[in-house]
């Protein structure tokens, strides 16, 4: 069951107060948002294009500070400038982003090396990552000998490498195919149980949302904001029979109704 002591600010990771996002001087790119996510909740962020995912999903990393209300992680908010004091919050992008000139190990090291970790403690951090998401083998490979969805693996690898509390996630896996991206996708909940990570993970696809959330937040555009939020009851582990019972047929339904009113107020 989601959720099923009260929410206290002790058990929050995330809340969101009425944060908004006005570009120059009136492109609102994101009306006032409150929003909160308890810890080891796995939430995605659901909508049409330009709604304010990536935006919100930045606000909370600290990549974008709010042009009103505010972010707090626990306690404590979030700004750039105290970015570098949230070492347990980590960020996976639309793409791995990973150098090119650098093996692997190198790759998922790198947070580490920037926080001055000596070499040999962050490899053998760096070789326990690569092991849970199953490239041991490919440590000393560059990222140009890994397919996509191996390079997505490589990125997860490096934004765990730092042991993070909260995992926010911008659409990483929407260049796959669907078969890459549905072993992803449960290689991602192993990976959320095991480490009890929050997520918060930005997605296109109804059906990614359902198998993989507690609850789905959707989202509109022009302005972006919140419309419905949707907890999805079904119990963990999660399996492909999940998605071709009746019980999924009816979260897409409902989800696509909302995404469908979200998409008309464009």
């Amino acid at each position: 069951m989601l959720n099923p002591n009260p929410i206290t600010k002790t058990s929050l990771a995330v809340e969101v107060s009425a944060a908004s996002k006005v570009y120059g001087a009136s492109n609102q790119a994101l009306l006032p948002v409150d929003l909160n996510i308890v810890r080891g909740e796995f939430v995605s962020l659901l909508g049409p294009s330009g709604c304010g995912k990536s935006t919100l999903l930045k606000m909370i990393a600290g990549l974008i500070t709010p042009t009103s209300g505010k972010v707090q992680i626990r306690t404590q908010e979030i700004s750039k400038d105290s970015q570098s004091q949230t070492p347990r919050l980590s960020f996976v992008f639309q793409s791995p982003t990973l150098m090119p000139w650098a093996d692997v190990i190198t790759n998922v090291r790198l947070p580490l090396d920037l926080a001055g970790v000596p070499k040999d403690i962050g490899n053998a951090s760096a070789d326990e990552m690569l092991a849970r998401v199953g490239l041991t083998d490919f440590a000393n490979a560059l990222p140009r000998a890994l397919s996509g969805g191996m390079q997505m693996r490589v990125s997860i690898a490096r934004a765990l490498v730092t042991k993070p509390e909260i995992l926010l996630m911008d659409e990483p896996f929407g260049a796959l195919d669907e078969i890459t991206r549905h072993k992803l996708d449960t290689d991602l909940l192993d990976l959320w149980e095991k480490q009890s990570l929050t997520i918060i993970f930005v997605t296109h696809s109804i059906h990614e949302a359902i198998y993989l959330s507690n609850r789905v937040v959707m989202m509109a555009a022009r302005p972006g904001r919140i419309t419905e939020e949707f907890n999805i009851k079904e119990s963990y582990p999660r399996n492909s029979d999940f998605m071709v019972s009746a019980d999924f047929m009816q979260y897409a339904k409902l989800l696509q109704l909302s995404l469908q009113k979200a998409s008309l107020t464009q």
